[in-house]
């Protein structure tokens, strides 16, 4: 891959990470447009890693949130008296919330890293989604702000994350939704989707190093990976400013059509063999 590639790819990933349309459904396309097999062992594991470029945007752009939370879940470890405190609280919901797609992406990692790398099913999902975010969206009470989230929501929001591992549903659309569904409104789960992004996406990109290191070095290569990681940062810390203030006043309506138009895009290209679909 060459340095330009990796600047665009690392662009995409940054803007699209935390937006509910799909990072990995779009470089899934993209990479496919570029010549390269989105499924070979190399770009998979390049896909992952660049995606650490965003977690880093959210842990800088977050800090004061993180250190809250980390201070007061070391505080209420150490001391009983300080497990009522709510930071403490969030914290293990956070924790809790982040674990089911870890479990699930180590149990399907084949069949994620294959099989669902398919245009056909990134196409499929895009469009799919759509609907659950629109129903969520237009159903949603929003009665409940950051202070009222437990760990029985980032339990749900969690299992619900995990339907994001199928490329084209979007991690943050999942979220998102579930987050709607459970009452909490928009800035809340967009906050919370940034929270569980850091260490799912932290623990995908460290396998991948650890497991195709080779393979990286041999096919997309280390230069190219962290060009794309460090543009990743770049971009995804604008975009993560950018939609806080977005979600704070508008729905997801631009998000839903733009999802559906690009889902049908897809599918068309792979019906009419302008692009394979693996």
């Amino acid at each position: 891959m060459n340095i330009l590639e990796a600047v665009f790819l690392g662009a995409v990933e940054g803007l699209t990470e935390f937006l509910p349309v799909s990072s990995t459904g779009h470089l899934t396309i993209l990479e496919s447009l570029l010549g390269h097999s989105p499924d070979d062992p190399d770009i998979t594991a390049f896909t992952a890693i660049i995606q650490v470029g965003a977690v880093l945007a959210t842990l800088i752009y977050f800090r004061a949130d993180f250190q809250r939370l980390i201070a007061a879940w070391a505080r209420g470890l150490a001391s009983r008296e300080h497990r009522a405190d709510l930071n403490y609280r969030q914290a293990w919901a956070v924790l809790l919330g982040a674990i089911p797609i870890g479990i699930v992406g180590l149990l399907f990692k084949d069949q994620i890293e294959t099989t669902l790398r398919s245009l056909w099913f990134v196409g499929s999902a895009l469009i799919l989604w759509s609907g659950v975010m629109y129903f969520a969206d237009k159903t949603a009470t929003q009665d409940r702000d950051e202070k009222d989230v437990t760990w029985k929501d980032t339990l749900i929001i969690g299992i619900v994350q995990c339907l994001a591992l199928i490329p084209g549903v979007s991690r943050s659309g999942a979220t998102m939704s579930a987050g709607l569904l459970r009452g909490l409104d928009r800035v809340t789960v967009t906050k919370l989707s940034f929270f569980l992004s850091v260490p799912a996406l932290t623990a995908a990109g460290a396998l991948q190093i650890v497991d195709e290191y080779d393979a990286i070095s041999k096919g997309v290569g280390w230069p190219a990976t962290i060009t794309a990681t460090v543009v990743s940062f770049l971009v995804a810390y604008v975009a993560v400013a950018w939609l806080l203030k977005f979600i704070a006043k508008h729905t997801y309506t631009i998000f839903i059509v733009y999802r559906v138009i690009l889902g049908a895009i897809v599918l068309t290209l792979v019906a009419t063999g302008v692009v394979q679909a693996s």
